[in-house]
């Protein structure tokens, strides 16, 4: 049984100053990359070519951050974090990728001495291990220095979309720019263009094609931060780099078998594999949703929330509702406040759920962990607990027979156990002053 410390230990952290000068490396470093990686397109397009293609390219950039957005908002991801990882796929994966792609062709080229040649094999057994590695690097770096932030599939499916949708912004750039210069070369109209058919393959049939190739690497790196054993921690994320590095090159492959090759992958593999994906983030999304419900209502149940934000906290439409009722009398302040509350509230429960099923290898400082996220919720309650109730009955979440305004259960009497040391247990608040020094909720 895992048992907390009294007080629970504050485990070791890296110095701010440390993770601030981390933090300007990596700012700086994803500059100079994006400044590189944009002169580098703009040189291949020219400048109007790179404009035209900057701007279509834009366009399927917000429907796929929606969309992965969508998946993690039962535990939202800091922007600092998905900025990261989008500004990786956008500026250093693909300066690393246009960079080997092309010296790999040029190497082939010199040695068999027919450029056709060169270019397939690059395309099919080059390009898929460059691109699909330099997007990995980007999930390798979160699950290696913000590990905390990586807690299972649905972490490592959001950061390999946001990567990848980055990515795939920079290429299109680079596709529909040389397209657009192309036509004016050749003075074609616009619906019989080469820039049409590159975006409507591009844009309208496969934007997801990058995302749904790095999301199986993605989903490597979440289920091997759920793993115990090392080899299982090292060899989940190299299986999912490796799908990901074959469903890649039999996407490249599909226009050298034929003039149907394109559309038998595309029909026959593309759709099935993006209509598997959708599933799993909806089931990813549904199981997250279940576990923070169950988790949430120990913590309602000892008093730490009122019974009826939990119902809130669970529905997305109510959380939303809850943020504009806060706006609405208190100002972005206190929507502001309302989003922390629901954020940390579904951190707390998450924290609880993988230390309960995982043991005490998993969540070695699990108690620190829930003191820190208990005491930022008690700080906001006062805000967020009334918004979040009034969008639970705005909501008809609740049943008929609850009564929104009825105070919680105490606790238990004062001489119960002692927190951490019942494995369902969690020590209720202090009815006034502040957050007491420990309060695990101690999972077996």
């Amino acid at each position: 049984m895992l048992r907390a410390t009294w007080p629970p230990r504050r485990p070791h952290r890296v110095p701010r100053t440390a993770g601030a000068v981390r933090t300007y490396v990596l700012v700086v470093l994803l500059g100079a990359c994006g400044i590189a990686i944009l002169e580098l397109v703009r040189e291949q397009t020219g400048t109007p070519g790179f404009f035209v293609g900057l701007g279509l390219a834009l366009l399927p950039v917000a429907p796929l951050v929606a969309a992965f957005r969508w998946v993690g908002r039962a535990a939202p991801h800091p922007w600092a974090q998905l900025s990261f990882c989008f500004g990786w796929g956008a500026c250093a994966a693909a300066l690393i990728a246009i960079l080997a792609n092309s010296f790999a062709t040029q190497w082939i080229a010199a040695a068999t001495a027919d450029p056709s040649d060169a270019d397939q094999l690059g395309s099919v057994a080059i390009a898929p291990v460059v691109e699909e590695s330099a997007k990995a690097a980007a999930l390798l770096l979160v699950f290696l220095f913000r590990r905390r932030q990586f807690t299972g599939p649905s972490d490592g499916f959001v950061m390999a979309g946001f990567t990848a949708t980055g990515f795939a912004f920079t290429e299109n750039i680079l596709y529909l720019g040389n397209a657009f210069g192309q036509d004016v070369e050749n003075g074609t109209g616009v619906l019989n263009s080469v820039t049409a058919a590159t975006f409507f393959v591009r844009g309208v049939m496969s934007p997801f094609a990058h995302p749904l190739f790095t999301v199986a690497t993605g989903l490597g790196f979440g289920a091997a931060a759920l793993a115990v054993r090392r080899t299982r921690r090292i060899g989940l994320p190299l299986l999912g780099l490796a799908s990901a590095m074959g469903l890649h090159a039999l996407w490249n492959s599909s226009s050298d078998l034929g003039e149907s090759g394109f559309y038998v992958v595309y029909g026959c593999v593309m759709v099935p594999v993006f209509g598997l994906l959708a599933w799993l983030a909806v089931w990813i999304r549904r199981r997250r949703l279940r576990a923070v419900a169950g988790e949430l209502a120990v913590y309602a149940a000892a008093g730490w929330l009122n019974p009826a934000e939990v119902p809130a906290l669970v529905s997305m439409p109510a959380r939303s509702l809850a943020r504009a009722l806060a706006r609405s009398t208190g100002g972005r302040p206190a929507g502001r406040a309302v989003a922390l509350y629901e954020a940390d509230a579904a951190a707390l429960a998450l924290l609880r759920h993988r230390a309960r099923s995982g043991g005490p290898g998993r969540e070695p400082d699990f108690a620190w962990r829930e003191r820190e996220l208990l005491r930022r919720l008690w700080l906001r309650r006062a805000t967020a607990g009334p918004a979040l109730s009034r969008a639970a009955v705005l909501e008809d979440l609740l049943p008929p027979w609850f009564d929104p305004l009825r105070p919680p259960d105490p606790p238990g009497p004062p001489g119960g156990p002692a927190p951490g040391l019942v494995a369902d247990r969690v020590p209720g608040p202090r009815r006034s002053g502040p957050v007491p020094s420990a309060m695990s909720a101690g999972p077996p």
